[in-house]
């Protein structure tokens, strides 16, 4: 079918009672283009009395029922035709009515979905369709509302190719030749048998033709078939991380040599292999998943899903050492799986968050028993041909996996996906806390029964990080989850690094991934990936921060009211602070200490624990890193007190400031590769110097940042593209004249779009804040912010950045 862009020129506002609009309009609409989210554009709510998890879990940003309109026309070549609209995502309980009839919804907010709309249509005049979407505590994160992802018109003939009609699968790959077999679903609308010609051809990524066939086909009256051609592509050209290779295949079906309907997808040539001795293998190579979990919602943007917002998450995650992405807790949008695909990152694709037992009040529980099917199929669907996908995960942290019930309702899942996807590995992200929680009084039995000789639960956990482990290696979760592990080829684990080793004993054929893990762990973590053949990865949570689940991550310290952490920050609080990488996509002090972990940085790497907090006590939770940044600018704190982190793989640092040694000290892996100085803040220039054997192997410095404060304004390309959901990234930031970040002048910025260009973004990474990410002006966080910039149509975007006591700096980028 012809896939045609249906995002410009709607409407959207919160929902009306349509009795309270008897006498006229009551609300207007705003006119916006798709994708868009709804929540992210309203105000946010201080809870009244005591702070909840439900209204820190979102951001505190209201739920809500928003409608949309649009207003187009239907020529009268497409009567007798096929015509749908696809949905790529509308969080959520979505209906969809074209002028005034109900032709279809989707309960699930992460689903792709069509409607059949040529029934409703009026052809040669003007249609409405309308789409109603609901967002009411229903689930643990920020998840925005409203039409999210991009709506798509589809148009055919009454013999078509099906949407997502085209499967490519690789039967067979060695080294001079690789069997691949396309395989096309056709549908026949008519009353009579269609005779047609199915032409398939394979191209390289320089558009030379590999490979192809031609066959006849007959599709009977109201049915369906599929086609499948053989085809032998010589040489083949292999996709994996370092290098992935795409090929393109385009369908034709014709009928007399006139063309009836095309297609096409993009796929790759792999290999995947799984054992316990030599783990996950790509193309014949042992590879260990450095994993990412990430939500969905792209920082200030909301869940806006744009494709260059994916891409450039996934550039980098991949710049920051991470080779695979665990989509966070639901399918993941076609935008992120293509970017996965260009780029060379591994994906982990994860189904629910829930099957029948309830999270919060309102959420997906209350229709998986009924639609699960659908949504898997849904899913299956849309990754079949992205070599990026190794896996499914058929859900996350699910309670009812401890029971025998639940392990029945994994098998279903489990053999649903089997039967539509059979070339990929099955996973369940399983916490066995959560699978026993109402069995733990048997734990707290063994606990006091331990209480004489130091044993127990409590002499076990320093941290709730520590008592997950505790629980999670126990012989009662042992035993509830041992069916439930037994559906999948993979055993997921969340925050259960305690039974890898054990599992190796008492479950020799089990093989495992960290699904979710503390990213104050990596080092031990990491250690056991590389130890042990049958765990094949760890998934930090998480590899980007996110909207929501409010301050999991924030720095904490003791007081006499609050000797141990809060799990949820007060409002205004607003993310969640765990990310290796900040919401503009900054990385943090945790994702330098990661990539030396993963063996990938020689390089040592400074972080300095802001001077206020000197001498406190830190309390945070497992998620929670130290209050460090890269920054050696602390106006104020001259002659006070300073904690210098150093990370390195060496054996040795030796920390100088300005040009005056502080000492050596041991670092590597026996010391968790970091140790610590302390020493008086001097500005001037900060120098950590590695060392192996007595031999340097690397430094590293900061600077102070010294003088007048300016502004620089820098894109991240001085060339977008004005179609395909392309986006500019400008990045604001406060220096010194050598170009030194000077975090701690923080101060409003106001940016002006002028050409061809709107500003749909402009945010920082500031914890908390009452600012709203859609408006011109916007405090500085650690001296950057971030604008994002929408083309509008070919020509110049012209950003024009202000700010106190700076020269105005404008950025051009050209729009084709």
């Amino acid at each position: 079918m012809i896939r045609t862009s249906f995002n410009d020129a709607w409407q959207t506002r919160r929902k009306v009672n349509p009795f309270a609009e008897l006498s006229g309009p009551v609300a207007p609409f705003q006119a916006v283009t798709l994708p868009h989210d709804a929540m992210i554009g309203q105000d946010r709510v201080a809870p009244d009395g005591e702070v909840t998890m439900e209204g820190g879990a979102g951001a505190y940003f209201p739920g809500g029922v928003f409608e949309y309109r649009k207003t187009f026309s239907v020529t009268d070549e497409l009567r007798g035709r096929r015509v749908q609209f696809e949905f790529e995502g509308v969080y959520r309980d979505a209906t969809v009515h074209i002028n005034g009839a109900y032709v279809g919804q989707r309960p699930y907010g992460y689903s792709q979905f069509t409607v059949d709309a040529d029934p409703y249509l009026r052809y040669g005049e003007d249609n409405e369709i309308r789409v109603e979407a609901r967002a009411h505590q229903d689930s643990r994160w920020y998840t925005g509302a409203g039409i999210y992802r991009p709506v798509w018109m589809l148009t055919g003939d009454l013999v078509r190719i099906v949407p997502d009609g085209i499967r490519v699968t690789t039967l067979d790959v060695e080294a001079d030749r690789a069997v691949v077999e396309v395989a096309t679903r056709l549908r026949n609308d008519s009353i009579a048998i269609r005779t047609l010609d199915l032409a398939v051809d394979v191209c390289d990524s320089a558009g030379n033709s590999v490979t192809g066939d031609v066959t006849k086909v007959t599709v009977l009256p109201g049915e369906d078939t599929v086609v499948r051609s053989r085809l032998y592509v010589r040489e083949p050209s292999l996709w994996d991380v370092d290098n992935p290779h795409l090929y393109g295949c385009q369908v034709e079906l014709s009928a007399e040599g006139d063309q009836v309907d095309g297609d096409s997808v993009r796929f790759g040539i792999r290999s995947l292999r799984l054992d316990p001795e030599q783990g996950l293998r790509l193309n014949g190579r042992t590879v260990k998943l450095r994993g990412a979990c990430v939500h969905h919602d792209n920082g200030p943007l909301g869940a806006a899903t744009y494709a260059r917002a994916e891409e450039r998450r996934v550039e980098l995650l991949k710049d920051a050492g991470f080779n695979a992405i665990r989509m966070s807790h639901h399918p993941m949008s076609r935008a992120m799986l293509d970017a996965c695909d260009r780029l060379g990152m591994l994906v982990v694709d994860e189904t629910f968050d829930v099957w029948t037992s309830a999270k919060n009040g309102f959420d997906y529980s209350l229709h998986f028993p009924e639609w699960w099917e659908r949504d898997v199929e849904a899913m299956v669907a849309k990754d079949y041909n992205h070599p990026s996908v190794i896996m499914y995960s058929i859900g996350n942290e699910i309670p009812e996996v401890g029971s025998p019930s639940g392990a029945a309702w994994g098998r279903k899942l489990a053999e649903k996906v089997r039967s539509l996807d059979s070339t990929r590995y099955i996973t369940n992200a399983v916490n066995g806390f959560l699978a026993v929680m109402s069995e733990l009084a048997a734990l707290r039995g063994q606990r006091s029964e331990g209480a004489e000789d130091g044993g127990g639960i409590n002499s076990q956990m320093t941290d709730a990080g520590d008592m997950i482990n505790y629980v999670s290696a126990s012989d009662l979760v042992t035993q509830r989850t041992a069916e439930s592990f037994a559906v999948l080829d993979v055993a997921g684990m969340n925050y259960a690094e305690a039974r890898y080793a054990l599992d190796r004993e008492l479950f020799p054929n089990r093989i495992i991934l960290g699904t979710e893990t503390f990213p104050t762990r990596i080092d031990g973590n990491w250690k056991l990936v590389r130890e042990h053949g049958h765990v094949i990865g760890d998934f930090t949570w998480t590899g980007w921060d996110y909207l929501g689940e409010v301050g999991i991550g924030r720095p904490q310290f003791a007081t006499p009211e609050s000797p141990r952490p809060e799990h949820t920050a007060p409002f205004p609080h607003l993310l969640a602070g765990c990310g290796d990488l900040d919401i503009t996509g900054h990385r943090r002090p945790a994702s330098y200490y990661r990539e030396i972990v993963f063996g990938l940085r020689t390089e040592p790497y400074i972080a300095v624990r802001r001077p206020e907090n000197h001498g406190l006590t830190p309390v945070g939770g497992p998620w929670a890193w130290s209050d460090s940044i890269a920054s050696w600018t602390w106006p104020g704190f001259e002659g006070k007190p300073v904690t210098v982190e150093v990370y390195s793989d060496a054996e040795e640092v030796e920390l100088l400031g300005n040009g005056n040694s502080f000492g050596r000290r041991p670092v590597g892996a026996e010391h968790r590769f970091r140790t610590e100085f302390e020493v008086v803040y001097v500005p001037g220039e900060l120098i950590a110097v590695a060392y192996r054997d007595g031999v340097e192997t690397g430094r590293t410095s900061l600077q102070w940042a010294n003088g007048p404060v300016r502004l620089s304004a820098e894109p991240d390309r001085p060339v977008v593209q004005a179609t395909g959901g392309d986006l500019a990234y400008v990045t604001l930031t406060l220096t010194d004249a050598v170009g030194t970040c000077h975090t701690s002048a923080d101060r409003p910025v106001t940016v002006e779009v002028s050409g061809a260009g709107e500003l749909i973004g402009f945010g920082s990474a500031a914890p908390a804040s009452e600012e709203r990410f859609d408006t011109s002006v916007r405090r500085t966080y650690e001296g950057r912010a971030l604008a994002v910039v929408r083309p509008t149509g070919p020509g110049k975007i012209r950003v024009l950045a202000t700010a106190p006591d700076c020269e105005p700096v404008e950025a051009v980028i050209t729009v084709e």
